[in-house]
């Protein structure tokens, strides 16, 4: 989920990820032998940075969403460039429903929202999440199109859907916690940021907003005693 909050500083989560490549040159890269998949799998936690950034390349031609988990340990990874690439990856990952159609829709959704064409993106949401309901990227973006046009308990209503799917979204959890936040329940927005941090240690702005919460948690408190 996107979400540009009133209360917060914006999230740097990206939704249309650049294209990812190996670090080898071409030469290097057209006189290697491709990576099978397990072989990628096992790149991600080589020594080399390079080599991990490898792994993520080709489980990016080979995977779909499921695959994600594999990637999120080097969201926290020490080295910024691999930890911007995982991120990217993770989001195309995720982005990737198995089925050709559906991702063909799903395309289709994106360039709607992004023309601001939020009832078209909504309704090609909601006809992918009819289609494939198993796919949490259809709920996570139609929650983001709901909350764009004020439909906020819809919008906290997909991000459950989320969840209960991909439990480590950390898109869905943020988003989900800034609302969350702005209804005045930040013991459950906080939770969410938690779990979200544990998943992604570098969500953009996740300090300020926990302490935030945290400030908003004892001023409760205070007031209720």
């Amino acid at each position: 989920m996107t979400l540009i909050s009133q209360r917060f500083l914006p999230v740097a989560i990206l939704c249309a990820c650049l294209a990812l490549w190996c670090s080898a040159t071409p030469s290097q890269a057209a006189s290697e032998v491709p990576l099978s998949y397990q072989q990628a799998k096992k790149a991600l936690k080589d020594a080399d940075p390079e080599r991990r950034t490898q792994g993520m390349s080709r489980l990016l031609q080979l995977g779909n969403a499921p695959d994600a988990r594999w990637v999120y340990p080097l969201l926290g990874d020490k080295d910024p460039s691999v930890r911007e690439v995982a991120l990217g990856t993770v989001w195309q990952l995720w982005g990737r429903s198995g089925d050709a159609d559906v991702d063909r829709l799903y395309q289709q959704g994106l360039d709607a929202m992004n023309a601001q064409e939020l009832a078209e993106a909504q309704d090609i949401f909601s006809k992918i999440i009819a289609k494939r309901p198993q796919f949490a990227e259809g709920w996570n973006k139609r929650a983001t199109v709901y909350y764009m046009t004020g439909q906020y308990e819809r919008s906290m209503k997909d991000c459950e859907e989320v969840l209960k799917r991909i439990p480590q979204h950390f898109g869905a959890l943020v988003g989900y916690s800034q609302m969350l936040a702005q209804q005045g329940r930040p013991e459950r927005a906080l939770e969410l940021m938690e779990r979200a941090v544990k998943v992604n240690p570098f969500v953009a702005n996740a300090d300020f907003m926990m302490e935030e919460l945290r400030q908003q948690i004892e001023n409760k408190r205070k007031n209720s005693a």
